[in-house]
């Protein structure tokens, strides 16, 4: 009996999870289209430019553009080509790089 009522909540708990997310308005859907016309609008709206990107483990590349006044986006490219905007904000701030083999106390 414990054991159906253990089995019975992780579905649940996935739904009360996920529902927010897949049920969210027609104004927060996925803003895509080619890379280049995406960077051409980052650039000329908010004057953002590429500083990093790395390789997804899936195969798509994930780059940060990011303007002068701190704004910033993340844009993921898939395999095929489609490039989307995954978020956006402000303030965004570079961290100095701790040298190899450092550890914190």
């Amino acid at each position: 009996m414990r054991t159906l009522y253990k089995s019975a909540l992780v579905p649940l708990a996935f739904a009360v999870a996920v529902l927010p997310i897949l049920g969210a308005p027609a104004s927060a859907q996925a803003v895509c289209g080619t890379r280049t016309a995406l960077l051409k609008q980052l650039q000329g709206s908010y004057k953002e430019a590429p500083v990093s990107m790395g390789l997804a483990a899936n195969g798509s590349v994930v780059e940060v553009t990011r303007s002068e006044k701190g704004s910033w986006t993340i844009l993921l490219t898939n395999p095929r080509g489609l490039t989307c905007l995954m978020a956006a904000g402000e303030h965004w701030e570079f961290l100095k790089q701790k040298k190899a083999g450092f550890k914190p106390s």
